[in-house]
């Protein structure tokens, strides 16, 4: 069902940062706004990129798909986070899919209305331009960690940046907080869901996490930071 967003919802949206009221009005006039039940694919990899998309409420998870079948999950989109847009300034295809895992609502443009937004108001641009160099860096990071890091430390690694990304104070710690499987974290780090498991599961023995299907609680993040970091560990005391 359509949706008429107040202008508000793009403040904090780093595409959109620096623009004036009046310009952000006009944005979200020429968008398009839906509700996504959880599981629904948003686009597809190998689609035309037709609309550049954002964010509002919700969890998104983006997929690629090798040519032998094998996933990677390259990243979680949450709330205020673009998706898609990149390859719409590329001009290009979706490079995977975007599915979401929990009940979301997504604003999107469509290539041509993102293409004269980007004339009328430079600064999206110039936002763009930033935005790519960030995602660069990421994608840096991760190919360093998955040529050079023992799994272990993947794996703390990736539950790190989920808990920048979607962190949520709870009194026994930090959840994330959103559905996350174990294969999704095996899908993020490179491995296998038995790799993963048997890692986990290891933690929750030395109370460092608590998981479950579909939930993982942060009982220790210091110790999780010492294990990506590769730190020794701590002296008892």
């Amino acid at each position: 069902m359509p949706l008429t967003p107040d202008p508000a919802v793009l403040h904090g949206m780093a595409l959109f940062a620096g623009l004036d009221r009046e310009a952000l009005a006009d944005v979200v006039r020429q968008a398009h706004t839906r509700r996504v039940p959880r599981g629904t694919r948003i686009f597809a990899q190998g689609d035309p990129a037709a609309a550049g998309h954002a964010l509002i409420d919700g969890r998104v998870k983006i997929v690629q798909t090798g040519a032998e079948g094998q996933q990677v999950v390259m990243r979680f989109i949450g709330p205020g986070e673009m998706f898609g847009t990149l390859a719409v300034f590329a001009g290009g295809i979706y490079p995977a899919d975007a599915v979401a895992v929990a009940d979301s609502v997504e604003i999107h443009w469509t290539a041509a209305t993102m293409t004269a937004l980007m004339e009328l108001h430079p600064r999206i641009g110039l936002n763009a331009l930033r935005i790519i160099g960030g995602r660069l860096q990421e994608v840096q990071s991760r190919l360093r960690e998955l040529s050079t890091e023992r799994v272990e430390r993947r794996i703390a690694h990736a539950l790190l940046r989920l808990v920048r990304q979607a962190g949520r104070r709870v009194d026994a710690g930090v959840e994330i907080d959103f559905p996350l499987s174990r294969q999704d974290v095996a899908e993020m780090t490179g491995t296998t869901l038995h790799t993963v498991s048997r890692t986990l599961s290891a933690w929750e023995s030395r109370g460092i996490v608590e998981g479950g299907r579909q939930h993982v609680l942060i009982r220790k993040p210091h110790a999780l930071v010492a294990i990506a970091e590769d730190l020794p560990p701590a002296a008892p005391g």
